[in-house]
């Protein structure tokens, strides 16, 4: 509770946290639209494929001409305004940042800038819970070794439900199951971009009047972005998800302790530690009395009678035995929240969330039949949507993951509902991304035959 005094103290002394973000999206945006009112960050530099349009959104935001006008991030760390370019890794490299965001929506390039910022002994946000999921333990052990802090994005829901998962566990109670709510029906998941607007209750003429990128939206609806959070926080929080990936029970915020413990006591979880996501819509479409769309929650279990009897005397909504409980946010701010990030990365050298080990993955699912020689489109695209399961099982199955789905072309034949392995595809096994994933993967398996043959 001292990070605002942390960042001041940093402001009075004249050495604010330097940071560069990379990608000037919404997200990126929101962020930068909070950063004049922090004391002691400067945002050195902002790195966009199409800086045109970064200083478009400054502008949006309300930063004057001025704020953003350093020629060089020279310029930037001496005069204390911005520069904004092209050139990511040169920001990575330049001495006056001290912290580096991703927020490029890309898991090659998430990857890419996250070993670049490890290198140069920078901190790394990653907003990019894609990249995350795709190589995010491997990344975060890099990081330890190299003494740097690598922290999922406070404001984005796995961050949040990692600080609620270590409130609960810090002050004695044992976590059930945590995760968010969203939008859901089982029809989702065969959701594409031509479809998705009708489904949010929107016009194609509207949303393109906003500015809305109907893949993006898409893989919030089908399930992809879904699975990809909660295996983030699986691997950050050692939860882990159902055999059979997300339920999504329908569930409103009263209902949490009933529905959100395991099915051998009455609820609806696989096990007792599990990642789940409720539905804001009953399976017949009728939304959820007091859902919880845009929030996050944890369920948690008093550890003796005594406890559980506290429970009813300070008013918490309980299950029908009184044990189990739940506190909920019902609302994340995304960007807005994300110098909470920057400030614990750079004052405390602590991460607002990160993975631990590798506990969940989100494979590419067919949502049709696929045929040899189709293209996958990637995340919320017209081909595949991304399923949560044990990372185990992914090993196991040889699931290609939804972060590698993107431009790459089928070999062979894959039923809808199936999942897309890696021999199914032709892969670019030069790429990076590729290679990453593939080390971590071989460490994992490493892993389990090193526990199995101590035993």
């Amino acid at each position: 509770m001292n990070l605002h005094r942390m960042l001041a103290e940093r402001a009075a002394s004249g050495r604010p946290v330097g940071v560069g973000l990379i990608g000037a999206g919404k997200f990126g945006s929101m962020f930068l639209a909070q950063a004049p009112h922090t004391p002691g960050l400067h945002v050195v530099g902002i790195a966009d494929l199409a800086p045109a349009r970064a200083r478009e959104s400054l502008a949006r935001i309300g930063w004057p001409v001025e704020r953003c006008g350093a020629a060089t991030l020279d310029d930037a760390a001496r005069s204390g305004a911005t520069h904004v370019g092209d050139d990511a890794a040169r920001l990575i490299a330049h001495s006056a940042v001290e912290v580096v965001i991703d927020a490029t929506g890309s898991p090659p390039a998430g990857i890419r800038h996250a070993l670049a910022a490890i290198a140069s002994g920078k901190h790394i946000v990653m907003v990019n819970v894609e990249a995350d999921v795709l190589a995010g333990p491997l990344l975060a052990e890099r990081a330890r070794k190299a003494g740097v802090v690598y922290s999922l994005a406070y404001g984005d829901q796995p961050a949040l439900v990692c600080e609620m998962v270590d409130w609960a566990r810090a002050a004695g109670f044992a976590v059930v199951a945590a995760g968010k709510g969203t939008k859901y029906l089982p029809a989702y998941h065969a959701s594409t971009p031509e479809t998705v607007w009708g489904h949010y209750g929107l016009t194609r003429e509207a949303a393109a009047s906003g500015g809305m990128n109907p893949q993006m939206f898409n893989s919030f609806l089908d399930g992809t972005k879904s699975g990809i959070e909660m295996a983030a926080i699986a691997n950050a929080t050692g939860l882990t998800p159902a055999p059979d990936g997300l339920a999504f029970p329908p569930c409103g915020v009263d209902d949490l302790p009933r529905v959100l413990r395991p099915s051998a006591v009455g609820g609806q979880l696989h096990h007792h530690g599990q990642v789940e996501v409720v539905s804001s819509l009953e399976r017949d479409g009728r939304p959820v009395f007091r859902d919880l769309r845009w929030g996050v929650y944890a369920v948690f279990e008093a550890p003796s009678d005594y406890a559980a009897r506290c429970f009813a005397e300070y008013g918490l909504i309980t299950d029908p035995s009184g044990r189990y409980s739940a506190m909920y946010k019902p609302f994340h701010l995304i960007g807005l929240e994300l110098g909470i990030s920057v400030a614990s990365a750079a004052l405390r050298r602590e991460a607002t969330g990160a993975a631990t080990g590798f506990r969940g993955d989100v494979v590419a699912t067919a949502k049709r039949d696929l045929r040899a020689g189709d293209t996958l489109d990637g995340e919320g695209g017209y081909t595949v949507w991304g399923k949560l399961m044990p990372a185990a099982d992914s090993l196991a199955l040889g699931g290609l993951p939804i972060g590698l789905a993107h431009n790459v072309k089928l070999t062979a034949p894959v039923a809808a509902g199936a999942p897309v392995r890696w021999t199914d595809v032709a892969i670019d096994a030069t790429s990076e991304a590729v290679r990453i994933r593939r080390e971590m993967e071989a460490a994992a398996r490493a892993a389990v035959a090193g526990r199995a043959a101590a035993e």
